[in-house]
C-alpha cells in the first residue's frame, strides 16, 4: 500500500515488546494496529511513535486490527505544553472514542493537523477545539440542525434547549434556562470562534457529543479541570 499520512491518537503496551495503537490516517480514518517491537529498548520506532508527530505508515491485515509494517516521521512534532498539551490529549481522546474504525475523514484529518498548531497558542485554543468538535459532528452526521422541533426558523428573542435525539431545538418557557435564538443563529453560520459565543458553543458541542461519548468520563477533561483548580488555588494563595 502507499504510505499513509497519519497521527498517533493512542498507544498502550501489548505483550512484552509491542504496542496496541490507534492512528488517524488521511485516507482510512481511524486505524487500530499492533506495532511489533516498538517497546523494545533502543527501538528507532519507539522514539518516532509519539503523539502530535506527523507520520507516514503502512500496514497489513484484513481484520479491524492491523499489523504496522512501515513507520517514518513526516515532520516535526507540534510543541505542546501545559494546557496546550492537555488540549491535544483531549482532541486525541475525542477522536479515539467517537470515530468508527476505517471511516475515511480526509477533511477532519486536515483540520486535526491545523488544530495541533493552533492549540499551542492560548488565544486560539478554544476556537480550534470547537471547530474540531463541530467538524467531527458533521462527519458523523450528528451536526445540530438549527431549526425548531416543528422545523421552523429560530426566533432571535426566544430561549431554546437542544433536543439531542432530534438534533433540533425546543423553545423554552419565559424565564427558563436556555440559549437565545440570536446566539444559535450565529453558531449556525459556523462562527465557532465568535468572541461572545464561547459559552454557548461549548454548551452545544458537549450536548451534541454526549451520546457519542457515552457515560465514561473523558480523562483529558478531568485533567484539565484539575489543572484549572490548581491554578485557582495558587492565585488565592498568592
Amino acid at each position: 500500500m502507499t504510505p499513509q499520512p497519519a497521527f498517533l491518537l493512542h498507544r498502550k503496551p501489548y505483550r512484552e515488546t509491542s504496542a496496541m495503537i490507534e492512528l488517524l490516517t488521511l485516507e482510512h480514518g481511524r486505524v487500530r494496529a499492533v506495532a511489533r517491537g516498538v517497546q523494545r529498548p533502543g527501538s528507532k520506532s519507539r522514539s518516532r511513535l509519539q503523539p502530535f508527530t506527523p507520520l507516514h505508515v503502512t500496514w497489513r491485515g484484513e481484520s479491524d486490527l492491523k499489523t504496522l509494517n512501515l513507520m517514518e516521521t513526516g515532520g516535526s512534532a507540534s510543541l505542546l505544553a501545559g494546557e496546550g498539551l492537555l488540549c491535544g490529549f483531549y482532541a486525541n481522546e475525542l477522536l479515539t472514542r467517537t470515530l468508527p474504525i476505517e471511516m475515511p475523514v480526509p477533511q477532519l484529518f486536515a483540520l486535526y493537523s491545523l488544530t495541533l498548531d493552533e492549540i499551542a497558542l492560548p488565544a486560539k485554543r478554544a476556537p480550534a477545539l470547537r471547530r474540531l468538535e463541530y467538524s467531527l459532528l458533521e462527519a458523523l452526521e450528528q451536526l445540530p440542525q438549527f431549526r425548531t422541533l416543528e422545523d421552523e426558523m429560530l426566533a432571535p428573542d426566544v430561549r431554546y434547549d437542544y433536543v439531542v435525539s432530534e438534533r433540533r431545538f425546543r423553545a423554552q418557557p419565559e424565564g427558563a434556562r436556555g440559549v437565545e435564538g440570536r446566539a444559535l443563529k450565529l453558531l449556525a453560520s459556523e462562527d465557532w470562534g465568535h468572541v461572545g459565543l464561547a459559552r454557548e458553543s461549548l454548551w452545544l458541542a458537549r450536548r451534541a457529543l454526549a451520546p457519542l461519548l457515552g457515560n465514561r468520563p473523558l480523562r483529558s477533561r478531568e485533567l484539565m479541570m484539575q489543572l484549572t483548580a490548581r491554578r485557582r488555588e495558587s492565585r488565592q494563595g498568592a
